[in-house]
């Protein structure tokens, strides 16, 4: 039974000396549920540190479309001056590729 709700995951590297790199092995994961139909990102989780980090990246990630990732770029690119900022971008590239090969499928 195919399920409305997906998850998607995407891994990227950290760069070194910063928490989180320290603690995951210099990998970030980003996961997303996204509706299947529609492409919506309905929740967002990271592995960041901190729960203010975690709680503004989703803030930022959720309710946008996993089709279109410019504006959530655009968005951490102005509001996020956090150091994973290019490694959480690549992470939800990669979360974009899968969706997409996804539809091709469909």
């Amino acid at each position: 039974m195919k399920r409305e709700e997906i998850l998607i995951t995407g891994y990227s590297k950290l760069p070194k000396g910063i928490t989180a790199s320290e603690m995951y092995g210099g990998i970030i994961a980003v996961g997303v549920v996204v509706k299947r139909s529609t492409g919506e990102i309905v929740d967002c989780d990271c592995t960041l540190i901190t729960r203010v980090a975690k709680e503004f990246v989703n803030q930022i990630i959720i309710g946008r479309n996993i089709k279109d990732i410019e504006p959530v770029e655009l968005d951490l690119q102005e509001n996020y001056l956090g150091s994973a900022k290019k490694a959480i971008v690549s992470a939800l590239k990669i979360c974009q590729e899968k969706y997409k090969q996804l539809s091709e499928e469909i």
